[in-house]
């Protein structure tokens, strides 16, 4: 899978966390959502984006708002 479609699929992620995240009032996706927009943007290899990617989404259920 090409860095292109990745990013787009991970960025697409992102802007249903933080939609999610505004609608709720919810700190946590928020600021991921956020991060999993903009981050695909400045790493070009396709490991390193994934990988940050799973980390970014594993964080973000382990500390939301309860």
């Amino acid at each position: 899978m090409s860095a292109l479609v990745l990013g787009f699929f991970v960025s697409l992620v992102g802007l249903a966390a933080f939609v999610y995240g505004r609608k709720t009032s919810q700190f946590v996706p928020l600021i991921g959502g956020v991060i999993l927009m903009i981050y695909p943007y400045f790493v070009p290899n396709v490991y390193a984006m994934g990988l940050i990617a799973i980390v970014v989404v594993i964080g973000m259920v382990l500390f939301r708002d309860e």
